[in-house]
């Protein structure tokens, strides 16, 4: 019974912390780049026109683009639990869960860096919706977006290592 319930609570968290995280990164890198969310965000999550103060339409991208991801990480996380010492394993995840946001915000400078020195919309084949003004930041946004979700794969990977390590199985 004990694994069942931290297999929830598991996922519960995760998906929580990811929506969480997609907030605040949407919020950071609206102040980069507001034309990538009021021209391209807002219409692909279909908000566009909600009588919404911008910045809470931003958040809203934010935890509809991540939660998903954190229940994807959830589940590979709460799987993993179930073949674990059930008294510690919540505990750990977490912390295993908190190591990959912090791999994925690393991931996302590394995509800013490598916007900054090597992306330009000569270079690069990417969708800039009509009317942007500012594609050079609109670039660096999208970079960094990309380099996050790289960024969440290696993340689940330290995350994976560090939760193994610390935390015997459950038929030791």
């Amino acid at each position: 019974m004990k694994q069942v319930t931290n297999f929830t609570l598991i996922l519960i968290i995760s998906i929580l912390l990811a929506g969480i995280y997609g907030i605040i990164h949407d919020q950071i890198t609206f102040t980069i780049s507001p034309e990538y969310y009021t021209l391209l965000k807002f219409q692909q999550f279909n908000i566009k026109n909600l009588p919404l103060h911008t910045r809470i339409k931003v958040g809203i991208v934010g935890f509809l683009a991540t939660w998903w991801v954190g229940l994807f990480l959830g589940f590979v996380y709460a799987f993993i639990s179930l073949f674990r010492d059930s008294k510690k394993i919540l505990k750990v995840t977490i912390i295993s869960i908190l190591i990959n946001l912090c791999i994925t915000f690393i991931f996302g400078i590394l995509g800013y860096l490598f916007a900054v020195l090597f992306l330009s919309p000569e270079n690069t084949n990417w969708y800039i919706p009509p009317g942007t003004k500012d594609i050079h930041n609109f670039i660096n946004v999208g970079s960094i977006h990309n380099f996050g979700y790289i960024g969440g794969i290696a993340g689940l990977v330290l995350g994976i290592i560090y939760l193994i390590r610390k935390v015997n199985l459950v038929f030791e």
